[in-house]
């Protein structure tokens, strides 16, 4: 039998934290293995617990949720993937919990499933990049209807396509480049499959070669850089 997912809770409400852990461990394979009610707890609990997965909260009192993500992310002595939880649907926490390196984003009104299908999928080292989320990245780093309603002063420049490829790119083969693209338009990996005519386990092998070669930890970051560098132009087909 495989071992069980270790999770651990970070949220400074206990009710929040009770039913998180009621829900999780209801479900075979998934333990909680700790808690923690701010950011620097958490720090604290991810280095000495060592789960697969945080579940992590964004407004707490001391250090927020997302400055806990980006000092765990880069802890490389960790091997847990954070799935952030906010009771607000708003595009800066989004936004900001990408950049700060977490590997999903759920709100806390979604159902029980949900929750337990993000930590599985986390655990597996995938990211949770939902049609939703896919299309708001998009719109941010294109510049198109649907991004943020204005720009911040320190907000990334519009997307110039007539950029140089950086040249990690150029050591794609033509297949890589292919599922890369569609990766970069929020296709899953059965939708590549189709798109493409390969098979499933085919496509997944591609995928983790673009990640390696690109240096990107999941599909999330993929989706991000693509549009950064200008791989995709938005609203142009990329594919038969």
């Amino acid at each position: 039998m495989s071992a069980p997912i270790r999770v651990l809770l970070v949220d400074d409400q206990a009710l929040v934290r009770a039913g998180f852990r009621i829900i999780l461990e209801s479900e075979p394979g998934i333990v909680v293995v700790g808690e923690a009610v701010d950011g620097a707890a958490a720090i604290r609990q991810a280095a000495a617990l060592q789960p697969d997965v945080i579940c992590m909260d964004v407004q707490m009192p001391g250090m927020d949720g997302l400055t806990a993500t980006r000092v765990i992310v880069a802890d490389q002595s960790s091997r847990a993937a954070v799935l952030v939880l906010t009771t607000f649907d708003r595009e800066d926490y989004l936004f900001a919990a990408l950049q700060h390196g977490a590997s999903g984003f759920l709100l806390k009104n979604a159902s029980p499933e949900s929750l337990v299908e993000a930590v599985q999928v986390l655990a597996r080292g995938d990211a949770l990049l939902s049609p939703e989320i896919t299309r708001r990245v998009i719109a941010r780093f294109a510049g198109l209807p649907g991004s943020l309603p204005a720009a911040a002063p320190d907000a990334e420049p519009a997307q110039d396509t007539h950029r140089s490829e950086p040249a990690a790119v150029g050591m794609l083969t033509d297949r890589e480049r292919e599922v890369f693209e569609l990766i970069a338009l929020g296709l899953a990996n059965a939708e590549i499959a189709g798109r493409l005519y390969l098979g499933e386990a085919t496509v997944k092998t591609h995928v983790s070669k673009v990640l390696q070669k690109l240096d990107l930890r999941d599909r999330i970051q993929a989706v991000v850089y693509a549009y950064e560098h200008g791989i995709v132009v938005p609203g142009t087909p990329q594919h038969r």
